[in-house]
């Protein structure tokens, strides 16, 4: 039996981050009851790619149940409300306040539903100068510093991913999972807020304290590593690009002999970590000129041969056949789709469907009739 199963979770949720940490729920077995406005959930329709659905609501919505609920209108709040009744989990990330305003503010819910664990998500938190500040991913990526770290000397980039919304949603399901066995233990439910910005912080910390402790701020690198020398890319005879990531001096001296620059290895300039960051452009260079002189794939057996760590440069195309992949099955509207499969396995058991990913408001009337024959039970 699924870990989870028989728990409801109601998520009131759009976007990335709250439907991330949902889906992880679904993927543990719970019921998930995504709460849509009636235009939909806009991640909907950031694009079509994923064989005419978006790529972001394949990802993040597998295995949920959707109903389509207009807050403002009456009726529909009490169709959320009896939702609560029996739900053991409310995920939420609507703008500041706005649960508050439609009569969903947690300390209102946790008086009434005491057993009920609740997680709001939000950009910045509930508080402080900018707790009502509009937040996406970007812009927190920028706000947060990661941006300043990222990029290359010449300028600043984006992370590749939504890492802000999913370092917010890894957070929620984190802290949401502790409150389960926090509740086992004591009956009682509890509010979690997790803030984009906070949960980038978090991750931020080794640069923080660098700064804050060191006086030297990182700078962006590129594929190099800030504080490790030879940890970056180099081209390969063939064109290819491999990077390389030497931890120690003793690795230093193994790359050295694999290189035949052995008597680099133990050169003042270059013995220590700390002296090859210095002279990182003159490491750089002699480990470029002989990885130069053969392919990458030679150049790989050669690494393996004296245990350095590597990592070729891929494109999608080389994950799609990367033999370390794994995938898992979804059903769409537009037929079953493969997704890389989630990383954690359990006793070696390979999951090999996750589930659907529902039309809008698809499981609306389901649901409606379920409360409607919950009330009659309670009333007669």
């Amino acid at each position: 039996m699924p870990d989870l199963e028989g728990l409801t979770v109601v998520s009131v949720e759009h976007a990335v981050a709250a439907p991330y940490a949902s889906v992880k729920l679904a993927d543990a077995g719970a019921r998930v009851i995504k709460v849509e406005r009636p235009e939909g959930d806009f991640a909907r329709n950031y694009d079509a790619l994923a064989a005419g659905n978006s790529a972001y609501f394949v990802w993040l919505n597998r295995g949920k149940e959707s109903i389509a609920l207009n807050l403002k209108d009456d009726a529909d709040k009490a169709v959320l409300a009896a939702l609560l009744e029996d739900a053991d989990i409310l995920i939420q990330n609507l703008g500041p306040g706005v649960m508050d305003r439609l009569g969903f503010g947690a300390s209102s819910l946790r008086a009434r539903l005491p057993k009920l664990i609740i997680c709001s998500i939000s950009g910045y938190g509930s508080d402080g100068p900018r707790a009502r500040q509009k937040a996406y991913d970007l812009l927190i990526q920028a706000e947060s510093g990661l941006s300043a770290i990222t990029g290359t000397p010449e300028e600043p980039a984006r992370v590749g991913v939504s890492v802000c919304d999913i370092a917010a949603g890894m957070t929620a399901y984190q802290a949401i999972l502790e409150a389960l066995i926090g509740r086992a233990a004591s009956g009682e439910g509890r509010h979690i807020e997790v803030s984009l910005f906070h949960a980038m912080a978090d991750w931020l910390n080794v640069p923080y304290l660098q700064y804050r402790y060191g006086g030297k701020p990182p700078q962006r690198q590129g594929l190099r590593h800030p504080t490790i020398a030879p940890y970056g890319i180099f081209t390969c005879g063939d064109g290819k690009e491999l990077l390389i990531s030497v931890q120690n001096d003793r690795e230093w001296r193994a790359l050295c002999t694999a290189l035949n620059i052995g008597d680099l290895a133990d050169d003042p300039l270059f013995r220590t970590n700390n002296a090859r960051v210095a002279n990182r452009d003159k490491v750089d260079g002699a480990i470029d000129t002989e990885l130069g002189r053969r392919s990458r794939e030679d150049n790989t057996a050669l690494l393996d041969d004296a245990r350095i760590a590597y990592g070729r440069l891929s494109d999608m195309e080389d994950l799609a056949q990367h033999p370390q992949s794994r995938f898992a099955g979804i059903d769409t509207d537009n037929g079953p789709l493969d997704i890389l499969a989630p990383a954690a396995v359990i006793d070696g058991q390979r999951r090999e469907n996750y589930g659907t990913v529902p039309q809008l408001d698809a499981h609306g009337a389901d649901i409606r009739r379920e409360i409607a024959a919950r009330a009659a039970r309670r009333s007669s």
